[in-house]
Parts: C-alpha cells; sequence; structure tokens
C-alpha cells in the first residue's frame, strides 16, 4: 500500500512541463520551532505530539527528493527547537548562516522578530503557526509567506456554512484565554461581513470538572442564550468545547471549537488524493495530520514546486516565482493552491468536519469573486492594509 502510495504522490508532483535546473542544486531548509507552554487543559484525551510541525515539513522533503531525484536536486532540511525561555532570534540568525529558506513555527512576536532581523531581509520564512490577522494586514512582512490559514479564513468559513444553511440566529459561548478572545473576535467580524451577527455571547470560566459534571452545568449555562439556529464555541485549544455537544439546553447544532469545525486540515479529509497523504503521514510519523503538520508540508513544498518549476534555488527568486501567476501547488484539496500577491497568504479551502466526516468544503458554492472564490476566505485585496508587498 504504501509503495502504491507513494507512486501516486510521484505522479502528482512530478507532472507538468518543468524546467531543469543547468546544473545540480543543493537545496537547503530549516525547521525552527519556539516550544512555547500550554496552559492546563480538562482533558489530556488528544495531547499534542512533540513533532508537530516538523513532521510535515520531512514528509514534504521527501517528496521533493522523490522528485528532485530525477532533476539533479538534493534537498536537506536542519530542524531546531527552541525550548520555552530559549532565544528564538538568536536561532533564526544561526539558521541564516547555512539558509535563507525558513519554515518557522512560532507565536506571531517571534515570527515579526525574526522577519526584522537584517540579516533576514533577502531571505524567504514561511509563517506555519501564527493564525493572527495582523500578520496579513498591517503588520505584514514582505519576506513572510503564510502557509497555515489565517483565524479570519476558518471562520469566514464557518459562516459562509451558516449562510448557504439560513441559519440566522448565532449565539457564541467564548473562553477567557487570550486565544479564544482573537477567535471569538474573528467570529463577530465574519457574521458581520457576511450580514449576520452573533445574537448573544456568554463567557466560559472555569468551573469544576467537566469530565464529570458536564451534563449538569452545560445545561444550566446554556439555558441562558434563548432560543438560536447554532452555537459557536470559540475556544482555541478545545479545552471545554468538546463537552457542549448533546449538553446544550436546546438540542441545536454546535460548530467551531466542537461540533462542525473549520480546519486546515482534518483526518477525514479524503478526496482528491488526500486519503494517499494521510496513509503516507501515518505511516512516516505514526499518527494522523493535524493543522502545523499540513502548513510546514505546504511550505517546504511549495519551495519544491518553485524550484523545479524555475531551475532557481535563492529565496529573491522563489518568492518572486511564488507570489506570480505562474505559481500552483497541487495541495490535495480540490483546488490549486496559490499565494496571495497582496500579503503572502496561501489561498485554500478550508473543510468543515465534524469528527466522522467530510460536511462541506469553503468557499461555498453561491459566494462569487471577480478572481477567485478562494479570496472570499479572509482579507480580500481592498480590505487588506498590508503594503510591504508593494500591491
Amino acid at each position: 500500500m504504501r509503495s502504491i502510495a507513494k507512486t501516486l504522490a510521484c505522479a502528482v508532483l512530478c507532472v507538468g512541463g518543468m524546467s531543469a535546473p543547468s546544473e545540480a542544486a543543493d537545496i537547503r531548509l530549516h525547521y525552527l520551532r519556539q516550544e512555547v507552554e500550554q496552559p492546563p487543559t480538562l482533558s489530556n484525551l488528544e495531547p499534542v505530539p512533540t513533532d508537530e510541525g516538523r513532521a510535515g515539513a520531512e514528509l514534504a522533503l521527501e517528496d521533493n527528493a522523490t522528485t528532485g531525484t530525477f532533476m539533479g536536486q538534493t534537498w536537506t532540511l536542519q530542524s531546531t527547537h527552541v525550548a520555552v525561555d530559549g532565544d528564538f532570534t538568536a536561532a533564526v540568525r544561526e539558521a541564516l548562516k547555512t539558509t535563507d529558506l525558513l519554515v518557522l513555527d512560532a507565536p506571531v512576536d517571534d515570527v515579526l522578530a525574526a522577519a526584522d532581523l537584517p540579516e533576514a531581509q533577502d531571505a524567504l520564512l514561511f509563517n506555519t503557526a501564527a493564525p493572527e490577522r495582523a500578520l496579513r494586514d498591517e503588520a505584514c512582512r514582505a519576506n513572510v509567506l503564510h502557509t497555515l490559514p489565517s483565524r479570519a479564513m476558518l471562520t469566514d468559513a464557518l459562516m459562509q456554512f451558516f449562510v448557504a444553511r439560513r441559519w440566522t440566529a448565532i449565539v457564541m459561548i467564548e473562553g477567557t484565554k487570550p486565544g479564544d478572545l482573537a477567535l471569538g473576535e474573528s467570529y463577530r467580524d465574519s457574521a458581520a461581513k457576511f450580514g449576520q451577527s452573533v445574537r448573544r455571547t456568554q463567557s466560559w470560566e472555569d468551573s469544576g470538572d467537566l469530565r464529570r459534571n458536564a451534563s449538569q452545568e452545560v445545561p444550566i449555562f446554556t439555558q441562558g442564550l434563548g432560543k438560536y439556529d447554532v452555537l459557536v464555541v470559540a475556544d482555541e485549544l478545545n479545552d471545554f468545547a468538546r463537552y457542549i455537544p448533546y449538553n446544550t439546553w436546546m438540542p441545536r447544532p454546535v460548530a467551531g471549537s466542537e461540533g462542525l469545525r473549520p480546519s486546515a486540515w482534518s483526518p477525514v479529509v479524503e478526496q482528491w488524493g488526500a486519503a494517499q497523504l494521510q496513509s503516507r503521514f501515518e505511516d512516516a510519523a505514526g499518527r494522523q495530520m493535524r493543522d502545523r503538520d499540513y502548513a510546514a508540508w505546504a511550505a517546504v513544498r511549495a519551495v519544491g514546486e518553485a524550484v523545479t518549476r524555475t531551475g532557481a534555488s535563492s529565496a529573491p527568486e522563489l518568492r518572486a516565482y511564488m507570489l506570480g501567476d505562474s505559481f500552483e501547488l497541487a495541495g490535495f484539496k480540490g483546488r490549486p493552491l496559490t499565494f496571495r500577491p497582496w500579503n503572502g497568504q496561501l489561498r485554500q479551502t478550508i473543510p468543515l468536519t465534524h469528527r466522522g466526516s467530510v460536511v462541506a468544503n469553503a468557499p461555498i458554492e453561491g459566494f462569487l469573486h471577480p478572481k477567485t472564490e478562494l479570496d472570499t476566505l479572509g482579507l480580500d485585496a481592498p480590505e487588506s492594509r498590508c503594503t510591504a508587498f508593494g500591491k
């Protein structure tokens, strides 16, 4: 099975008019992860893998090397994990001594600090972990491309589904952690973007052990939400959200951080060759692919595609090609993936899934755009305050 999957992957990666480099190319990438101390959560059923992100980059490197064998390319990937109290900027400086192609798995402040280094101005940095809108908006950097969807792309996807289903009475439970508050704000912005509104929001304060008391606490808590069509949960770590479905006072669908979830990737995506990607990842990593794995995979594969098509290997040449009209990445998501030339965000479909299957893929049919419907998700060019890309 694995050999068949590899053959299919090679077929996807190797088709098309490739431009062979004039001489053998040695392409080096460096994956850097800033470890972040996570707050305690109610459940330990889904611990964060220690190789999250890196495993996706390593699989993509294997994909690149498969094609590179026939193109005179040599691919290497170095990995650095910076401790919670470590100096991420120093690690970036060290990495830039050997390559100008970096894959960053780090919070927004660390991404900005890395991008602003003098040594990094002609480098190409991929953001695979920070979903903040500002990175694609007023705080954008010309040397940073984003393969992780922004929060806005995810929340827009869910709101499009609500509009299509005519679920207009929307209420929300919002956690109190910074990520929860940012996610809740993004849901409110997305609702307004598509002519909706979140009618009522209740703040979830940590109270008791939901593993034992959810059936008693959640109905009482949600009774105050009144009548509604759908309940959105803004809980970025999926801490308390998992205990909300089937415990609400009103028998209504739950969405957001639990129930119907928007994500960059999901283990239940099977179409468009995704099952083969899932299988190869599970063989290599011993677990299912997660959002940051996919984002890192897409970053390394984007480099591979650009190198193969252009024969170039320097960051400025590759960046110029990736932001151009000729670049496309087969991302196993139903449509070719391309970068937005005004802020460096990778356009991509967003699967809306529950734990068992795909319900829909956004953009939802009927949401039109003069260039591509993918630009209905997240910041479109007229909305973006990013000026670093000169668009």
